[in-house]
């Protein structure tokens, strides 16, 4: 059964018509949340960055939020295919401890073993992720404003009510309450120019410096009520931080990739690319706007993931549905990602002879 999926913006559908598709057309990477989903492009990533794009001398950029962030940040290490495999072993085998009649991790406890294993992986080579001599790495946080400023056991929860029922009216009118932050690898002593128009919703850009990177990205990966917030990252604005998907859960945003001609490629794990965590339930924005007029995603076919363990995608519920059988949910995750090197292998062959009809549109 075929594993691979490929839509496209409408510009996008024509340039590979006219050209194919090439290394040197890709100007930027995005990486959505999305938890435990981005375990199947694992194979997809060492691939596009580990054989791919390196026959490319193209700066691009990186644009990541929670997993996505974790997952563009490995792309810029010196070996990226082996950094990425890691990243994938790692989030595999992560296991929390259950306090007793707790059926679930306390927060304070995830935040903890998470920053423990951000530090392990990274270690001193922040500094290589920062000076990549062609990525450029954008990471996306959520930044609390008024009374999400500060993490609070009821505030908090009042605060992500009125975020809700204010994206429900409008998608910006949540800005009253959470703000995009984006952490930006430098060019110079400044953060490298964003690869998108910030108009949709308000934003602010710092400086990605060694001594705000483990923050900035477990903050990008910090999922409200399920890690801890956190707060007054070095050279940011006061607040509390919060999973980069919140705001931009899948990364619907307005690219402009660096020239006219620039291509946004797009592994993802669906079609669909939903702009904010809490429009999840809202399926009249799940549709393609001008924003993607340039984006290739590339996706699993729905009766391909159909046959993966469980019958869909590894995701959260997983730990529930495990509880305390680590083993189990390392075997079914394991077996998905193994198989999802189809996805990789797929498109390795469609792009030897890029075939425009089997690009649909997004």
């Amino acid at each position: 059964m075929p594993a691979l999926r490929i839509h496209a913006g409408p510009l996008a559908r024509r340039h590979i018509a006219r050209h194919g598709l090439q290394p040197g057309d890709i100007g930027v990477v995005p990486g959505a949340a999305g938890g435990p989903k981005g375990l199947i492009l694992g194979p997809l990533d060492r691939f596009l960055f580990g054989q791919w794009l390196p026959r490319s001398s193209r700066a691009v950029d990186l644009v990541g939020a929670s997993i996505g962030a974790w997952r563009m940040a490995a792309a810029c290490l010196g070996d990226p295919a082996a950094a990425l495999q890691r990243l994938e072993r790692d989030y595999i085998a992560q296991d929390y401890e259950l306090a007793p009649g707790r059926k679930t991790p306390t927060a304070d406890h995830v935040s903890e073993r998470f920053g423990q294993s951000l530090h392990a992986f990274y270690g001193e080579r922040v500094v290589e992720v920062l000076t990549h001599p062609r990525y450029r790495l954008h990471m996306v946080t959520a930044r609390g404003r008024h009374v999400l400023g500060r993490e609070h056991r009821l505030a908090t929860p009042v605060g992500y009510l009125g975020a809700f029922l204010s994206n429900l009216v409008h998608r910006r009118a949540m800005g009253a309450w959470l703000e995009r932050v984006v952490f930006s690898s430098p060019v110079g002593d400044q953060p490298a120019p964003l690869p998108f128009a910030i108009a949709d919703y308000r934003t602010r850009q710092v400086l990605l410096t060694p001594r705000n990177f483990h923050a900035a990205l477990q903050a990008s990966c910090s999922i409200p009520f399920v890690l801890r917030a956190v707060h007054d990252i070095d050279g940011a604005p006061r607040g509390a931080y919060w999973d980069g998907g919140t705001t931009d859960y899948h990364l619907h945003l307005q690219y402009r990739a660096a020239g006219a001609d620039g291509l946004v490629l797009y592994p993802h794990f669906q079609r669909a690319i939903v702009p904010g965590w809490l429009d999840k339930g809202l399926t009249w924005r799940h549709g393609a706007t001008a924003f993607l007029d340039r984006t290739i995603v590339l996706a699993p076919d729905r009766e391909w993931v159909g046959r993966l363990p469980n019958g869909k995608l590894p995701d959260r519920t997983d730990f529930a549905r495990y509880g305390t059988d680590l083993r189990a949910r390392i075997e079914a995750w394991t077996a998905a990602a193994a198989a999802s090197r189809q996805l990789a292998d797929e498109f390795a062959e469609w792009l030897e002879r890029p075939d425009p009809a089997r690009v649909e549109p997004l």
